[in-house]
């Protein structure tokens, strides 16, 4: 029987390369959606089972994979960071929902256009960033500059925080792992702050175990860093504050109440320097939204869920395999394994040295997963530090797992997950993006047709990609029904023929008035249609 299983693994791992082999060179139509199978993840446990009967290989890792400087592969991964980043712009170029409502934002600061589609719960760090960009280039290219800085500044804070959690070479095969999945390098080409905010919540949870685990005043300093980096990662993303709540708990549960009291000067000095930084936030939320955690809980509203929890049941459904991608699951299943082990040590009172780091970093990924789960909607982008956590954990774990063996089987890792990397790209670029590109196809020319010298109001169900595009404020058509536009306002309203949030014959009526129109049609080459411009005159 367990001949049977080793012959399996076998068959089902050959398979996965080959399958990522053809993905890479552009040969995955063939796939449903261009997604790979999860053939590893089938092949993992078979090999446990088998491994009785492995035969006895005798390999050697050519010498100069080891005589190559770390230095020089992480640099390696960063270019090929950036070279994919540049490829994906040409397979999604227009600016899509999400970005275009901090790009609305940057550019209004910086030549006063309206902000169409931004709402006061949206934090300001990205559109501030943003906005230094545009000053620099004012182009949708100079805008997703700034998501290659902030995924090359994440990417670096991963390999930084691994390399010190695990070795330097390990830290690497995590890069290559999370450049690997599906859910991180689909969103890396856009212009958004779930990425670079990760990078930022990932030195905030080293900071944490830095402090229980230096003596005297490093951990000290640890702590007195921590809350600069909170702050930083609050104005760029107010949903960190479910990660941050996730950790906090997390950092209570493993270490203790007492390990946290024996810090307490520092860590009061931290809370305090913490609740200075949110003062400005706290004034601007109770002049918006009535009290200081208004626009906090506003932010939370807007989740688009069925029901309290359908994030978390998303989570459990596509994890781990959506989340990394067919290998990353594998070594995030590994990390979450090893924390078993951990869990048993530390009961049994023989725990090894980084048993309590390893279950702190385990118990605040699973905390993270349900308290974004149960306060929003899921998204793979929301739960990016997650992923990394399990991933740092499960090549430390095949490592310890693989003895002797772990320098080869890792360089195994590696090499697989840096042709993976080629193939998510192509799945990326042939699976995940041709459907909004096809979209903004339809949004793009009615957009630039809509481009008026004196002020206009579009009223839309794609109102940040209008807005953009034509330069004009728009809203959607439940905003407009409750707002009376200002004087000399051009207002058009669009209807796409497959478009969304779109009124009917009976209140499209009732939203005309008795005012005339003008009417006149786009036709697109998109997936929304033909569309239909009324003009109220």
């Amino acid at each position: 029987m367990r001949r049977w299983a080793f012959t399996a693994a076998v068959v089902l791992t050959a398979a996965a390369v080959l399958q990522q082999v053809m993905l890479a060179v552009g040969l995955g139509g063939w796939l449903p959606g261009w997604q790979p199978w999860p053939y590893l993840l089938v092949a993992a446990p078979l090999w446990l089972y088998a491994r009785p009967v492995w035969p006895r290989w005798d390999w050697r890792l050519p010498g100069w994979l080891l005589r190559v400087p770390v230095w020089a592969y992480v640099l390696g991964v960063l270019a090929l960071t950036a070279l994919l980043w540049a490829a994906l712009q040409d397979h999604e170029p227009y600016m899509g929902h999400e970005e275009a409502v901090y790009a609305n934002k940057a550019r209004s600061w910086l030549d006063g256009t309206p902000d169409a589609g931004w709402g006061v719960y949206r934090p300001l760090g990205l559109s501030a960033l943003g906005c230094l960009a545009l000053a620099i280039h004012n182009d949708v290219g100079a805008l997703r500059a700034v998501a290659l800085i902030l995924a090359l500044f994440t990417l670096t804070v991963t390999y930084l925080t691994a390399a010190r959690w695990t070795t330097p070479r390990r830290a690497v095969v995590v890069l290559l792992l999370l450049l690997s999945g599906l859910g991180f390098l689909r969103r890396m080409p856009e212009f958004l702050n779930d990425i670079g905010s990760t990078g930022l919540l990932l030195i905030a949870v080293y900071l944490l175990t830095r402090a229980q685990e230096a003596q005297g005043r490093e951990g000290s300093r640890a702590l007195l860093a921590l809350p600069f980096v909170v702050l930083a990662a609050f104005y760029l993303r107010y949903g960190v504050v479910g990660n941050l709540v996730a950790i906090a708990l997390a950092a209570l549960i493993v270490y203790g109440p007492r390990a946290w009291a024996a810090h307490g000067r520092h860590l009061v000095i931290g809370l305090g320097v913490l609740l200075l930084g949110l003062i400005p936030h706290f004034v601007y939320a109770t002049r918006v939204a009535d009290w200081p955690l208004g626009l906090v809980f506003s932010a939370t509203s807007q989740a688009n869920r069925a029901f309290i929890g359908d994030g978390f049941l998303y989570y459990l459904a596509i994890f781990p395999y959506r989340l990394a991608g067919d290998l990353g699951a594998v070594v995030m299943t590994a990390g979450l394994v090893a924390s078993v082990a951990a869990v048993r040590r530390l009961r049994r009172g023989s725990p090894r040295t980084n048993d309590r780091r390893q279950l702190f970093l385990t118990t605040s990924a699973i905390l993270i997963f349900i308290v974004l789960g149960f306060a929003t909607d899921g998204e793979p982008r929301f739960v990016y530090l997650p992923v990394i956590l399990l991933m740092v954990l499960g090549v430390q774990a095949l490592a310890d797992w693989a003895g002797n063996w772990s320098a080869r089987l890792l360089t195994a890792v590696a090499a697989l997950a840096a042709v993976t990397v080629f193939g998510t790209a192509q799945s990326v670029a042939h699976g995940a993006m041709p459907g909004p590109t096809h979209q903004h196809a339809s949004t793009l020319p009615v957009a630039r047709s809509l481009t008026n010298n004196g002020p206009c109001l579009l009223v839309t169900g794609y109102e940040p990609e209008i807005g953009w595009y034509s330069g004009c404020d728009a809203v959607t058509y439940q905003q407009y029904r409750r707002m009376t536009p200002p004087p000399d306002t051009k207002v058009s309203l669009i209807l796409f023929e497959r478009g969304r949030l779109q009124p009917g014959p009976a209140a499209l009526q009732r939203l005309v008035g008795n005012r005339d129109t003008e009417t006149r049609t786009v036709p697109t080459k998109g997936s929304l249609g033909t569309a239909t411009v009324i003009t109220l005159v």
